[in-house]
C-alpha cells in the first residue's frame, strides 16, 4: 500500500516527466522546472575542530538524469556553488522525490561526498489526525536544513523532513484542528469572510453574519494572532484556508471558552521571481468589487502587496409580534424594511528579509477603511386589552465608518539541528469608528390622526479598540519521536466608547443632550501567559501533554461628559492554569482514534460589559453588565478518522463541555429614559448563570463519488443546558438540535467547474451569548430575536450555486470567470421565538436573497530567477517556509 501511495503521489505532483529535473533544478537560471521542483537544501560547511564556517568551499550537487542515447540513468552535475564567508550554501528548486549527492572540496581539507535527500515519510492516504494535518500542513516542510557539515569528519544527517504534493485537499485533519482550504471556494468569490464561513461544515452563520461553533462564538485569529478586524471586513479572495481549533492545546490562547478558535490564514507567496493577479466583479444590485496582488522575490527579499475594494448593498425585511404580560395586557406588531449601503477598502503589504539560511525578519501592515449608510423604516401597531390602540412610524438613518490599522514584526531563527527553531513577533492592531444616527417616531390614533408631536432622537458616538500582542515560541525535536515546545505571550487590549444621546426640543428648535443616557466608557484587559507542551510517540500511540499559565485582569471605567473618571470596576485573576492532553492511537494507515481534554476561559467582551443602554432598536434595548465574571469550561473530545479510500475521509467527533459562570442573557423591565411620559421598557442584559453543559456529535464525510464529482457531507447533533438563577425568573433552558451541510463540486470539463452547496438548521436554542459580526458584539441591524436564556430559532434551509470557467495560457498566465447566486430558491428565512415572565415574542427576518454575482480573475507569474539578471548564485536565497502557497 505504501508503494502504491507513493506512486500516486508522484503522479499527482507532476514528477513523472521531470523526476530528476532534467534541464532544470538548482542550476543557474533553472527556474522552477517541473510542477513540484520546490525542494530547498541548505546548510553550512564548518571546520571540524573550530566549528567556524569555511569560505570558498566548492560544493557540487549531483543527481541522476535519463540519457536518451543509452536509455539509462547517469549521474550529472546539477549545480555548483561556492560557500559564503560564513560557510553558508543553498540549493533551490529541487524535486522533493529526488536523491542527490554533495561533493565538497576545499584547499587544505579532505574531500567529502555526502548523499542527501528529503527522506519522505508518507502519511496515511487520508492525512489522519496523527499526521498533523495531512497533505496541507506538510507543505511547509519542503525546506531541509543539512546543518553544519564538518570537513575531515563524516557528516551527520541531522533530521528528516516530511514533504507532500502541491495539490490541496479541500478538507484536512490535524492533531488539534480541522483545516479547510477555501481559496478555490466558488460561491464566496468577490464577497467577504462571512460568506466563506457559510461553507465550513462545523460553523453556523446567522442573518447578521454572527458565526457560532457548537452553539457558541469562537475567538477570531488572523495568522494565529488576535485581531481587531471582523469577518465582514476581510475579503474572501485573499483567504487561503480556515482552521477550526475546537479544543485548543496549551500552545494557544486559553480564551474562547465554549467555542475554541477560528483561525484565518491569508494567501502568501515566496516563490522566486514575480507573480500576481487582478480581479473584478459586479452583482445584480450594481455593486462592484475589485482587487489585485503582486509578489516579488529577489535575492534576500520577498515583497508582497494586496489591495481590495468592495461595495455593498444589503436589503433586509422583517416582522415582529410581541405579547406583553403586564397588569394591562398588550401586544405589539412591528414591520420593518431596511437598506444598508456602503463600501470598504483593504490594503495589505509585507516584506521578508532572508538574512541567511537560518535567520528571517518579516514586517507587515494592513489598512482597512469603510463607511456605511443605513436607512430603516418601522411600522409599529399597538393593541391594549385586545383593542387596537395606536400605531407609530419610525424612520431612522445612521452613518457608520471605521478604520483598522495593523502592523506585524517577526523574527525566526533556525538552529543547525533540523526542526529546532525560535520565533518572536510583535503585533499591533487598532480600530476606530464613528457613528451618527437620526430617528423620528410619529404616533397616530386609530383614525389616522396625529397623536402628539413626533419624537426626534439623535445619537453621536465614536470608539476605539487597540490590541498589542508580543509572543515568543521555541520548538525542539528532542528525537525522531519526541518534541518539546515552550513559549510566552503578553496581550493588552484597550477599548473606548463614547455615546451622546439627544432629543429634539421644539421650544428651542435644537437637540438637547440627555446626560442620563449619554455615556463615555473605556476598558482595559491584560493577559500574560506562558506554556509548554511535550509530544512523544510510543509505537502506535502518540501523546501531546501541555500546561498553560495565564494571569489576567481588566479594568472598566465610566467617564463623565468632561472625560474624567466617574466610576470604575476591576476584576483580577492572579494566576490560572489550563492543562491540555491529546492521545492518539493509529490503528493502521487509514484509521486513527483520539481523545483530548483542555480547560478554557471566556472573558466578557466590550459590549457585554458596557453599563449603558443602546436605544438603536426601541423594541429591544440592550445594556451590558459591568459586574460579569469570566466563565471557565472543561472540554472533552473523542474522535475517529478513517481515510477509507483514495480522496475520501470520514471524521466522527463526540464532545462534552461543562462551564461554570456561563455568560448568558436575560430580560427585565425598567423605566425608559427616552420616553417623555416615563413609560417603562424591556431591557436585555447579561448575567453569569450558575453552570451549563453541552454535548454533541459531529460527522463529516468527504466522498469522491466519481472522477468528476466530489461530495462533502456534514451532520452536527448537539444539546445545551443552562442553569441560571434570577429573582422572579426561571432561565433554565435545554433543547436538542442539529444541522447539516452539503457541498458538491462538479468538474464538467477540464475548464468548467460547478459548486452546489446547501444547509439545513433544525430548531435550536438561542446562543447563550453573541459576538462577532459587524459591530463586534452582535446585534440585529433590522430588529430580531430577544436574546434571552429562554428561546429558540425555528428551522431554516437554503442553497447556493456557482459555476466557473478557467483558462490557462502560456508563461504562467491563467484566468477564471465565476457566476454565483446565494439562496437561489429564496428559502432562507430566519425565525425566532423568545419568552420570559414579562412577554413572549416571535420574529421573522430575511436578508439579501438571490443576489447574482459575476467575478473575473487573472493571474500571472514568472518564476525564472534570470529575469532579475542576478549577478550571484542562488546561495544567497534563504528558505521561505511557505514558498509553495498561492
Amino acid at each position: 500500500m505504501r508503494k502504491v501511495f507513493i506512486l500516486l503521489f508522484v503522479l499527482i505532483s507532476g514528477l513523472s516527466a521531470e523526476a530528476q529535473f532534467p534541464g532544470g533544478g538548482a542550476r543557474q537560471g533553472g527556474g522552477m522546472g517541473g510542477g513540484a521542483n520546490i525542494g530547498h537544501l541548505y546548510g553550512k560547511v564548518v571546520d571540524n575542530t573550530t566549528n567556524k564556517g569555511i569560505e570558498s568551499v566548492t560544493i557540487q550537487l549531483m543527481g541522476n538524469k535519463f540519457d536518451t542515447s543509452t536509455h539509462k540513468m547517469k549521474e550529472v552535475a546539477l549545480g555548483t556553488m561556492i560557500t559564503k564567508p560564513n560557510g553558508n550554501f543553498s540549493f533551490e528548486n529541487l524535486p522533493v522525490m529526488g536523491k542527490f549527492k554533495l561533493k565538497i572540496g576545499a584547499i587544505g581539507y579532505k574531500a567529502l561526498e555526502k548523499p542527501v535527500s528529503f527522506d519522505i515519510k508518507m502519511p496515511s492516504p487520508g492525512g489522519g489526525m496523527q499526521s498533523g494535518g495531512g497533505m496541507q500542513q506538510m507543505l511547509g516542510m519542503v525546506d531541509k536544513d543539512l546543518g553544519n557539515i564538518k570537513l575531515v569528519q563524516d557528516a551527520t544527517d541531522l533530521g528528516n523532513v516530511t514533504v507532500t504534493a502541491t495539490a490541496k485537499q479541500q478538507f484536512e485533519l490535524g492533531i488539534d484542528r480541522k483545516i479547510f482550504n477555501v481559496d478555490k471556494n466558488l460561491v464566496s468569490s468577490g464577497q467577504t469572510a462571512t460568506e466563506v464561513m457559510k461553507s465550513i461544515p462545523s460553523l453556523n452563520v446567522d442573518i447578521d453574519g454572527n458565526v457560532t461553533m457548537r452553539n457558541a462564538t469562537p475567538t477570531l485569529f488572523i495568522e494565529g494572532r488576535p485581531t481587531t478586524l471582523t469577518l465582514d471586513q476581510i475579503p474572501a479572495d485573499i483567504i487561503d484556508k480556515v482552521e477550526l481549533i475546537t479544543n485548543p492545546s496549551a500552545k494557544f490562547d486559553a480564551s474562547g471558552g465554549n467555542a475554541g478558535i477560528l483561525n484565518i490564514v491569508l494567501k502568501k507567496n515566496k516563490k522566486t521571481g514575480y507573480n500576481g493577479g487582478v480581479r473584478a466583479g459586479i452583482d445584480s444590485r450594481g455593486k462592484i468589487n475589485g482587487g489585485g496582488d503582486i509578489n516579488l522575490r529577489q535575492n534576500k527579499f520577498n515583497v508582497s502587496l494586496n489591495a481590495n475594494y468592495n461595495q455593498r448593498k444589503s436589503i433586509g425585511t422583517g416582522t415582529t409580534d410581541r405579547d406583553n404580560f403586564l397588569t394591562i395586557p398588550s401586544s405589539v406588531h412591528n414591520e420593518n424594511d431596511g437598506t444598508n449601503l456602503g463600501s470598504f477598502r483593504f490594503l495589505r503589504g509585507g516584506v521578508d528579509y532572508f538574512a541567511d539560511n537560518r535567520n528571517t525578519i518579516s514586517v507587515g501592515a494592513n489598512y482597512v477603511h469603510g463607511s456605511f449608510d443605513n436607512d430603516n423604516f418601522q411600522k409599529v401597531d399597538s393593541t391594549i386589552k385586545g383593542a387596537f390602540s395606536s400605531y407609530s412610524n419610525i424612520a431612522s438613518n445612521s452613518q457608520f465608518s471605521f478604520t483598522n490599522v495593523g502592523t506585524q514584526l517577526g523574527y525566526k531563527h533556525n538552529f543547525a539541528k533540523n526542526g529546532e527553531n525560535f520565533t518572536t513577533d510583535f503585533n499591533y492592531n487598532s480600530s476606530t469608528n464613528d457613528n451618527h444616527s437620526l430617528t423620528s417616531t410619529q404616533t397616530f390614533n386609530p383614525d389616522n390622526s396625529v397623536k402628539g408631536r413626533a419624537l426626534l432622537q439623535q445619537t453621536l458616538g465614536d470608539g476605539y479598540n487597540r490590541f498589542y500582542t508580543i509572543q515568543s515560541d521555541y520548538e525542539n525535536p528532542i528525537s525522531e519521536d519526541s518534541k518539546l515546545e515552550a513559549g510566552a505571550r503578553a496581550a493588552i487590549r484597550d477599548f473606548g466608547n463614547s455615546s451622546n444621546q439627544y432629543i429634539f426640543n421644539p421650544n428651542t428648535n435644537q437637540y438637547m443632550l440627555i446626560p442620563a443616557i449619554s455615556n463615555h466608557y473605556k476598558f482595559n484587559d491584560q493577559v500574560y501567559a506562558a506554556y509548554t507542551t511535550y509530544s512523544f510517540k510510543i509505537k502506535k500511540w502518540s501523546y501531546q501533554l501541555g500546561l498553560r499559565a495565564e494571569s489576567s485582569n481588566y479594568t472598566g471605567t465610566l467617564l463623565n461628559a468632561s472625560g474624567a473618571d466617574s466610576s470604575q470596576f476591576k476584576v483580577k485573576y492572579p494566576l490560572s492554569l489550563f492543562p491540555s492532553a491529546f492521545i492518539t492511537y493509529k490503528y493502521d494507515d487509514k484509521q486513527d482514534f483520539q481523545i483530548n481534554y483542555s480547560r478554557r476561559v471566556n472573558r466578557p467582551n466590550f459590549f457585554q460589559l458596557m453599563p449603558f443602554p443602546d436605544y438603536s432598536d426601541p423594541q429591544n434595548i440592550n445594556i451590558g453588565n459591568a459586574g460579569l465574571k469570566p466563565e471557565f469550561t472543561h472540554s472533552f473530545e473523542v474522535s475517529y478518522n478513517n481515510a477509507y479510500k483514495r480522496g475520501a475521509n470520514f471524521l466522527a467527533t463526540v464532545f462534552f463541555k461543562y462551564s461554570t459562570d456561563l455568560i448568558t442573557r436575560y430580560v427585565y423591565r425598567d423605566k425608559n429614559a427616552l420616553s417623555p411620559t416615563g413609560d417603562s421598557a424591556y431591557f436585555s442584559t447579561f448575567i453569569n448563570a450558575n453552570n451549563s453543559y453541552s454535548y454533541g456529535v459531529e460527522l463529516t464525510n468527504k466522498i469522491p463519488v466519481t472522477k468528476w464529482w466530489d461530495l462533502t457531507l456534514a451532520f452536527n447533533l448537539y444539546d445545551s443546558k443552562i442553569n441560571a438563577s434570577v429573582p422572579g425568573q426561571t432561565l433554565d433552558n435545554s433543547l436538542v438540535s442539529w444541522f447539516a451541510k452539503m457541498n458538491s463540486n462538479f468538474k464538467l470539463t477540464k475548464t468548467i467547474s460547478v459548486q452546489f452547496s446547501g444547509d439545513y438548521q433544525a430548531k435550536t436554542v438561542l446562543p447563550p451569548s453573541s459576538g462577532g459580526g459587524g459591530r463586534g458584539g452582535g446585534g440585529p441591524m433590522f430588529g430580531g430575536p430577544q436574546g434571552t436564556a429562554q428561546g429558540y430559532y425555528l428551522p431554516r434551509y437554503g442553497f447556493d450555486l456557482a459555476i466557473r470557467k478557467d483558462w490557462n495560457w502560456k508563461n504562467g498566465q491563467s484566468g477564471s470567470l465565476t457566476l454565483s447566486m446565494n439562496d437561489i430558491f429564496r428559502t432562507q428565512v430566519f425565525k425566532s421565538y423568545s419568552v420570559s415572565t414579562l412577554f413572549d415574542q416571535t420574529a421573522e427576518r430575511r436578508r439579501d436573497p438571490q443576489v447574482l454575482r459575476l467575478n473575473f480573475s487573472y493571474r500571472f507569474g514568472k518564476f525564472d530567477a534570470t529575469l532579475f539578471k542576478r549577478k550571484n548564485t542562488k546561495a544567497d536565497q534563504g528558505g521561505g517556509m511557505d514558498m509553495m502557497q498561492q
